[in-house]
């Protein structure tokens, strides 16, 4: 991820403050540069603006897990794969079986 991608991700937070998937963009930015603390906070916003976003709970579970905050992990991806489950996405509840299962 370039730094001027990211900049364009964080222009598209400032813009649209509200929109969930520009700070989903932003986490994900975020998490590809291995920075699990800016990714958590990102992402965290996403999923407050739409608790239904499973996608964006999955790769909070991720930021959690690369800031070693396991329990957390844990909680954000059981909650993901029940929404997963309740939106008919049976491919993604098994992608967050297998991140639960690596955390045992």
């Amino acid at each position: 991820m370039s730094d001027a991608r990211l900049e364009q991700f964080k222009q598209m937070v400032a813009e649209f403050p509200e929109a969930p998937m520009a700070h989903f963009s932003l986490g994900k930015a975020w998490l590809e540069q291995r920075k699990y603390a800016e990714a958590a906070q990102s992402l965290e916003a996403a999923v407050r603006l739409d608790p239904q976003y499973a996608a964006a709970m999955v790769s909070l579970g991720d930021a959690y897990i690369g800031a070693g905050e396991t329990q957390k992990a844990r909680e954000v991806l059981t909650r993901a794969r029940d929404t997963a489950l309740a939106q008919k996405h049976a491919s993604l509840a098994e992608e967050i079986d297998e991140r639960l299962s690596g955390l045992d």
